[in-house]
């Protein structure tokens, strides 16, 4: 029991103010999240696609960047066609009319991309930095550096970074998203750009910091209940522990959880389809010979006849390959039958049995609504999906999308069981409570206000402690 308190008390010396910061952060960010671009900003102010000029074909466009294709997109740059390309985990932007990559922006090119995308910002707009390196709001953005930064001189204070590589806009930032930003996710996430720089060295420090929190919750937890009967504590000491009685349990699970969900040692298997499963969805690789101009064209053109197209996305299901708009797709060898919003449930269904071939299929169920697993509590997800549930030793679950013709989401055993032990414990996304707002938020707040309590409430008597542990060397003398 005395080494169950001494690693207790000096835990807690130690991690309070963190942990502190960790459980009001938290609030936090049930409401707010990290500054981002939404597509549908991005695309809003870009002109339609016009590949009527254009004297590249996609194949051509593979053989000039030398990598695999992850994916491709057709818009407009500069008022010229232009793809833009996933390759080697990065986006790059290649001109549709000169085969050619655009040479690195000026500054006055990244202004003028950014008065395309606020014209109402054009004569504030102020150039501020060329980054080579992610500044706090980039660390996500790594794939589109170098970023030009470009304050619009708004009442908001927005901030755009315009990227050398694909010559827009892909990132904003405002200042009330920059405040509440630090108060919830940079603090929550330790997302502090020296130390977020260098992934490894950031995630081993969430990793090993969750670790000894969880040791001090454990410790404290056991000894709180030891000593129950009888408090022998006074003061903020007794508040202490009986916020650690009441809400020890939980705090042990929310740090338990937190410290899931950095995968520590890789222990359960991505919720990403692995590539062999999107390509027997596919039908293989994506035949890019089919894409020739005059077919790009006539496809451009009949999609453009029932939407406002601003970008298109190439996609293949099933060895045909489409251009897909935001709600629409037309088959690129036969533009002239139309557009479509969804593939038929036949062919979804022989799909989805391609994506594992010779596994025997357990069920196949057509989700009208969120289940345990695919889920949003924003609603961004799309409906309805097609659920494959296969009888292989994992036992794989398949979320495929009719609108687009790809597998949203895998599920295996193991990743299944850290949905519970981490979306559950750490956010109390449990079906009972997250679809009844304001129950939920209810909950997670009295939950972590009780958790901060337990936090608060030790930063005194810990400072006093070290101010007493600093007295012996200098008592003598005083006295």
């Amino acid at each position: 029991m005395r080494a169950l308190v001494l690693i207790h008390r000096w835990c807690g010396i130690i991690g309070c103010l963190l942990f502190a910061a960790w459980f009001a952060s938290g609030i936090v960010m049930m409401y707010v999240r990290l500054p981002e671009l939404r597509p549908e900003e991005r695309l809003a102010r870009k002109p339609r696609v016009d590949f009527s000029n254009a004297r590249m074909t996609p194949a051509q466009l593979v053989d000039a960047l030398k990598g695999d294709l992850l994916q491709l997109r057709l818009t407009m740059t500069a008022g010229r066609p232009a793809y833009r390309v996933l390759t080697r985990g990065r986006w790059y932007t290649v001109m549709a009319d000169s085969g050619r990559r655009p040479a690195a922006f000026t500054s006055e090119q990244a202004l003028a991309s950014a008065a395309v995308f606020a014209p109402e910002r054009a004569q504030t707009l102020r150039y501020e930095a060329r980054l080579t390196e992610p500044d706090q709001w980039t660390l996500q953005s790594r794939p589109f550096l170098p970023l030009h930064r470009i304050a619009l001189g708004d009442p908001d204070g927005t901030v755009v970074y315009v990227s050398d590589l694909t010559g827009e806009p892909e990132m904003k930032t405002t200042a009330r998203e920059r405040r509440w930003a630090y108060a919830g996710p940079i603090i929550h996430w330790l997302y502090f750009t020296p130390l977020r720089r260098h992934a490894a060295a950031w995630s081993q420090t969430i990793i090993w910091l969750s670790i000894a929190g969880f040791v001090m919750a454990v410790s404290g937890l056991v000894w709180g209940v030891f000593v129950a009967r009888q408090s022998p504590y006074t003061g903020l000491m007794k508040w202490h522990h009986y916020a650690g009685l009441i809400f020890g349990a939980t705090t042990c699970t929310f740090i338990f959880s937190g410290l899931l969900s950095m995968d520590p040692w890789d222990w359960h298997p991505s919720t990403v389809s692995t590539r062999t499963q999107r390509e027997g969805v596919a039908g293989g690789s994506v035949r890019l010979d089919l894409l020739s101009l005059d077919a790009l064209r006539r496809s451009v053109d009949a999609l453009a006849s029932e939407t406002d197209v601003k970008e298109l996305e190439v996609i293949q299901f099933q060895r045909q390959v489409y251009l897909k708009s935001a709600d629409r797709m037309v088959n690129v060898l036969a533009p002239e039958r139309g557009t479509i919003r969804r593939f038929d449930n036949t062919p979804m269904i022989i799909a989805a049995r391609a994506a594992m071939p010779g596994v025997a299929v357990q069920d196949i169920t057509q989700l009208t609504s969120y289940d345990s697993y695919y889920y949003d509590r924003g609603g961004a997800l799309p409906l309805p999906v097609f659920r494959v549930r296969f009888a292989d030793a994992p036992r794989t679950w398949l979320y495929l999308d009719p609108s687009s013709g790809a597998i949203v989401r895998k599920e295996e055993r193991l990743s299944r069981v850290n949905r519970w032990i981490y979306h559950g414990l750490h956010s109390l996304d449990f079906p009972f409570l997250y679809t009844r707002r304001p129950l939920w938020d209810i909950v997670l707040i009295v939950l972590s206000v009780g958790g901060l309590a337990s936090a608060v409430t030790s930063m005194l008597p810990a400072w006093r402690r070290l101010r007493r542990l600093g007295r012996p060397a200098t008592a003598p003398f005083a006295r």
